[in-house]
């Protein structure tokens, strides 16, 4: 991943997106910038004729600024696309930077009406996509969805996108950001590790309390997770409480409607990671970790399991041994009666790209990700990264390693059966009641009972604060 633990678009990575959600920098000062919104997108922009060879319009000579969050995944796969930018227009300068704070380096930016042409708005302290939207700074890439992919004849580049991907990015029905990785969240464990102890991974919770005490008895501690960021461990919580109540236990939640947080589901869910606490199987002192701590004790095999997203494989290069060979397995069903199969999985899109509306060259900003989104660009990703782009098909006929083919073989067994909840991204200041209350619930100072409470409280006033613009599913 990064530096700094992200937010994904969920969510997030990767959201996490996959950071806490406290992180995200809110732009409430925007709205003092923005004049007639998005009647005058682009109108002072750099803008070219548009043909064949040129469906967004590009300007040939105009320069392009990318900014780029420089994390786990680097930015090399970012300068690539540049690259192949100047190959199609060779008058263009590229200006790119390689930030670890886009959020904090942009926001006084878009304050002063002169922003990037294309930003990857990610990592911890990235700006808030919600208000971003809300005040009219974001382009919407619906005329990049519906161009000509660029090495995929006959299709569209909306087209080419996994499942879900343009749904992650859309607010309102405006597509504001397009997100370039795909991220699976579950359960991560050494193969060997495990094929050495005789231990098999469990499909139902029952199922993991039973071999959390084996392992226990091993001189192993079952789980650990990256206390220090407690987004990490509402994955499988949340993911849990996804399959037992199914598709309508997440729209309540990210709907805000009453008393989602109550939901049975939910509970039993919150009920279950107290009990995981209570039997004393995460290991102790995981709360004051980070998440480089954490996975670093973890491949050392002082714990069996940790919660993290479909980056992992590549964030741990160089840490973990050799041999090590992680997987990643779908979280259990609570139970045998869950409304959702035990094959499915959390899954959204992340690593946020985006093109501010009052760019100077927004259609190179656009020509920019149309080159970035091509197949070829993005199969290059995941040689490199260990990552699943967002882009169908990139991994096809691809030698995969470990992690990776496990990520996509969970892919696979999910099927349809793939989900998402929303709230982290429309709503920071819920996601980070929700981070803040689940730590207190895995380290045993709050009920699950208090938890849900505590939750809901902070739903009722997002739900209630008429100056938070609200989304829906």
């Amino acid at each position: 991943m990064n530096p700094e633990p992200q937010l994904r678009p969920y969510p997030r990575r990767r959201t996490l997106l996959k950071t806490a959600a406290a992180a995200a920098v809110t732009v409430p000062t925007l709205a003092a910038c923005v004049t007639s919104g998005e009647k005058d997108e682009g109108t002072k922009a750099a803008s070219g004729e548009k043909s064949a060879d040129n469906p967004l319009g590009v300007k040939a000579d105009a320069p392009l600024e990318v900014v780029v969050f420089k994390g786990g995944y680097g930015d090399d796969y970012a300068t690539k696309a540049e690259t192949q930018y100047t190959q199609r227009y060779p008058q263009a300068k590229i200006d790119h930077k390689g930030l670890q704070k886009v959020g904090e380096a942009m926001q006084p930016r878009f304050v002063a009406g002169n922003p990037p042409d294309v930003v990857d708005n990610t990592g911890a302290g990235r700006l808030d996509i919600a208000t971003l939207v809300t005040v009219g700074q974001v382009a919407d890439l619906a005329d990049l969805l519906d161009a000509p992919a660029l090495d995929q004849p006959g299709r569209k580049v909306r087209d080419t996108l996994l499942p879900g991907v343009v749904e992650d990015g859309t607010f309102g029905g405006r597509t504001a950001a397009l997100n370039f990785t795909y991220t699976v969240w579950g359960l991560w464990f050494s193969k060997p590790f495990f094929a050495e102890k005789g231990w098999t991974v469990p499909k139902t919770w029952a199922e993991m309390l039973a071999l959390c005490e084996t392992i226990r008895k091993a001189g192993v501690a079952p789980w650990t997770y990256q206390g220090k960021y407690p987004e990490y461990i509402n994955d499988p919580l949340l993911s849990m409480a996804a399959k037992a109540g199914g598709p309508d236990l997440i729209k309540a939640v990210d709907n805000l409607e009453p008393n989602a947080w109550k939901q049975e589901g939910l509970v039993a869910a919150a009920t279950a990671f107290a009990d995981l606490a209570g039997k004393g199987y995460i290991m102790s002192g995981s709360e004051a970790l980070s998440h480089t701590e954490a996975q670093a004790a973890w491949c050392q095999r002082k714990a069996a399991f940790i919660p993290c997203g479909s980056w992992l494989e590549s964030e741990q290069k160089g840490v973990a041994p050799a041999g090590f060979d992680m997987v990643m397995a779908a979280v259990p069903a609570l139970t045998a009666s869950d409304k959702q199969p035990a094959t499915a999985v959390q899954a959204a899109s992340s690593e946020s790209f985006i093109v501010p509306a009052k760019a100077k060259n927004v259609a190179g900003g656009k020509e920019y990700l149309r080159i970035l989104f091509s197949k070829a660009s993005a199969t290059d990703f995941a040689k490199a990264n260990s990552t699943l782009p967002a882009v169908a098909g990139a991994t096809d006929g691809l030698t995969l390693s470990s992690g990776l083919g496990s990520v996509r073989d969970a892919v696979v067994a999910a099927g349809t059966n793939t989900f998402t909840y929303r709230f982290r991204t429309w709503y920071a200041p819920l996601a980070k009641a929700v981070d803040d209350a689940t730590g207190e619930l895995v380290n045993k100072r709050i009920s699950p009972a208090d938890w849900s409470t505590r939750i809901q409280k902070a739903a009722d006033a997002v739900a209630k604060d008429s100056t938070v613009a609200k989304f829906s599913r």
